[in-house]
């Protein structure tokens, strides 16, 4: 990969996002920050020294905003790197959560990256060498109670990655998964929170989650999965599902016991 990137980052003010922005910084000639709020994607932009650095401030579920970013984005010459870092999650039995909740996490979390990297793929392609890096998650490889719809989005999002990874196995173009653990961020509620404390759940920075991206950012594995446990897990998950249904289904109580209401 070029030492300098030329990146579009969604998601760019959230707390992965915000450290991976940070990270980038001196190391791309271009950024587009994209988010939902146009005074935080302005306060990051000051704490920058690349020259050029664009906002767009906006939900990348909206046609009209992918528009706007590959705009930009042919505008200032094209870009190398696309991080499709936006999510949104969940926390509640699927019986019980508002449909509406569940079609914007498929919308956000699944639908809008494909339909962004699409729109991108032409200025990508144009490139000596290029990244799409997915933001998913470890509940992208384990199905877990309380964050179906969720899961169901990450899960989509490694399918799809996988599926383009191979697709442009003759270009100059490289996707892959990046897939944190449990983050202390705002993303979590306060119950996630207290049910990872009681359940014994690792629980990473954004700071650390950024370092890991950038290392990840640097070698050409297809996919990272933080925390050796995480991984472990869903080893066995993969070869031994039962195993997994069975130490899940002790910890129900607890899940059950945090849920959102």
């Amino acid at each position: 990969m070029s030492q300098y990137y030329k990146v579009v980052i969604t998601g760019a003010t959230g707390g992965i996002g915000r450290e991976i922005v940070k990270r980038l910084d001196k190391k791309s000639e271009l950024i587009i920050l994209v988010g939902l709020t146009k005074n935080s994607l302005d306060d990051l932009k000051k704490e920058l020294q690349t020259k050029r650095v664009f906002i767009i401030e906006g939900d990348i579920s909206e046609p009209h905003v992918r528009e706007q970013i590959k705009i930009l984005a042919k505008r200032e010459g094209g870009i190398n790197l696309l991080i499709n870092n936006a999510g949104i999650g969940d926390y509640f039995m699927f019986e019980d959560q508002n449909p509406d909740l569940v079609i914007d996490i498929l919308d956000i979390n699944l639908k809008a990256p494909m339909l962004l990297t699409q729109s991108l793929l032409p200025l990508l392609k144009n490139e000596p060498k290029a990244e799409i890096i997915n933001t998913g998650s470890i509940f992208g490889y384990i199905g877990y109670p309380g964050f179906t719809a969720y899961c169901a989005s990450k899960f989509g999002l490694r399918g799809f990655t996988q599926a383009l990874r191979r697709e442009l196995s003759d270009t100059k173009v490289n996707v892959r998964y990046f897939a944190p653990r449990a983050t202390k961020t705002n993303f979590n509620t306060n119950n996630i929170t207290e049910m990872n404390i009681k359940l014994g759940n690792a629980m990473d920075s954004p700071e650390k989650v950024a370092d890991k991206f950038m290392t990840f950012l640097t070698h050409n594995n297809y996919q990272k999965k933080i925390g050796l446990k995480e991984s472990f897990f869903v080893f066995i998950n993969k070869v031994f599902p039962k195993l997994p249904d069975i130490a899940i289904s002790k910890q129900l109580p607890i899940i059950k016991k945090y849920l959102n209401k």
